[in-house]
């Protein structure tokens, strides 16, 4: 893929890839700023700020209007690392997404009407995804139980929803102006437009922005978990349901790799080894996933599932151990981890065919490492060997280095 890249003198980062296939263009701001920034009594900041820099900014009072006149669309998402930003518009207006993402980069409209339309927003989803919705409260049970010291210990949407309720617009200036700068974010630009165009608009809207002081990173590291930690909860939910952690290297290690590709053997597809064994054949859960966190520092393998009736939580959890005991001691089949390699790799390529999914990608690869990583992800999956899974299993699927939930029914 030919990447083009360029730092202006304010520090923001633009990497460029052209595609002509289409009459889009895509810009994607990432900014280096996620929940594990937040201070632990004021958190939910970052996920706050998703919904605030679409309250107006500096000059521009709403910004989806102008966008959809243009015939633009806009969303934004936030996780523990990071916060992003995406635009899609056509070509021809393409200097429109320039000038609203600079602008809100800039300086936002800070208001206490603002605060307070969008706070209402997000304890409302607070609301309705954590505290109203059956096992909503799962993240805020298992990210304490796992981790100690580390700010992965609450999730995107804040510890409590106290901490939005409460946050104040002196606050919220000071959170904007830490990390919201244009030394503190990439611009990715992908689809119709030149490179010369893309240094061109670039220079001329994002250029003036101002350096700003961003805040040195210096997060507690967690210690190594020693013992298994448990936690029995009763809800008012459907079925009985089990969640496992257990704690892997983060995101830019060789070993994420090679996690992931676990998680793929044990939950990818139909024929993966917990859905063929647990639920197609001994029936044990109506569904059962594992997925790896991707976090930026050492993450989590979860391993989630809900039981069928009449199992109970002690049987479906030996039932586990009993799969992850066996990547442990038995190597993975060479035909097994090339099915697991051949879908990662069809998932790569289909879905850097998009230009909006390259925007987004030449992002995150730029911010923690380069951009030009985008290609080597296929590679890095498929130097996963046998004997790597084996070694990693061991290491990973220790019951000193997990954390089980036993979520039980009360209905």
């Amino acid at each position: 893929m030919k990447i083009n890249r360029y730092i202006l003198e304010n520090g923001l980062r633009v990497v460029h890839h052209e595609d002509t296939a289409t009459q889009m263009v895509a810009l994607n701001i990432v900014y280096d700023v996620g929940a594990r920034d937040e201070h632990p009594d004021h958190t939910g900041f970052a996920h706050l700020f998703e919904h605030l820099m679409f309250g107006g900014s500096a000059h521009i009072p709403d910004y989806d209007t102008p966008l959809q006149l243009a015939g633009g669309e806009n969303n934004a998402w936030t996780n523990n690392d990071i916060t992003n930003y995406y635009l899609t518009v056509p070509a021809a207006n393409a200097e429109i997404g320039f000038w609203l993402e600079s602008d809100r980069m800039f300086e936002l409209a800070f208001s206490q009407h603002s605060l307070d339309v969008q706070r209402g927003v997000v304890m409302e989803e607070f609301r309705q995804r954590c505290l109203n919705q059956p096992y909503g409260d799962v993240g805020h049970l298992i990210r304490p139980l796992a981790y100690r010291v580390h700010p992965y210990r609450w999730p995107t949407i804040g510890k409590e929803l106290s901490h939005i309720a409460q946050a104040t617009l002196d606050e919220v200036k000071d959170f904007f102006y830490r990390h919201y700068a244009p030394n503190n974010a990439v611009l990715a630009v992908t689809g119709r437009l030149s490179w010369d165009d893309t240094r061109r608009l670039a220079d001329k809207w994002f250029g003036p922005i101002p350096r700003r002081a961003v805040p040195l990173r210096c997060l507690p590291q967690e210690p190594e978990q020693t013992e298994e930690r448990r936690l029995v909860v009763e809800r008012r939910v459907p079925v009985d349901a089990l969640y496992m952690a257990f704690h892997i290297c983060g995101r830019g290690e060789a070993d994420y790799y090679v996690c992931d590709a676990l998680s793929d053997v044990l939950s990818n597809g139909r024929s993966s080894r917990l859905t063929r064994c647990l639920v197609l054949e001994r029936k044990l859960f109506s569904n059962i996933d594992a997925y790896v966190s991707g976090s930026r520092d050492a993450g989590l393998l979860h391993i989630s599932g809900r039981l069928s009736a009449g199992i109970s939580l002690e049987q479906a959890e030996a039932a586990v151990w009993e799969e992850l005991e066996r990547l442990a001691q038995e190597p993975v089949g060479a035909l097994e981890l090339e099915k697991v390699k051949n879908k990662f790799e069809s998932t790569q390529i289909f879905g850097n065919i998009n230009y909006l999914n390259v925007a987004t990608n030449l992002a995150w690869f730029e911010l923690t490492g380069c951009a030009e990583d985008i290609d080597r992800e296929v590679e890095r999956y498929r130097a996963v060997t046998p004997a790597r899974l084996q070694d990693v299993a061991r290491r990973v699927f220790r019951r000193a280095n997990a954390s089980i939930i036993h979520y039980k029914s009360m209905s």
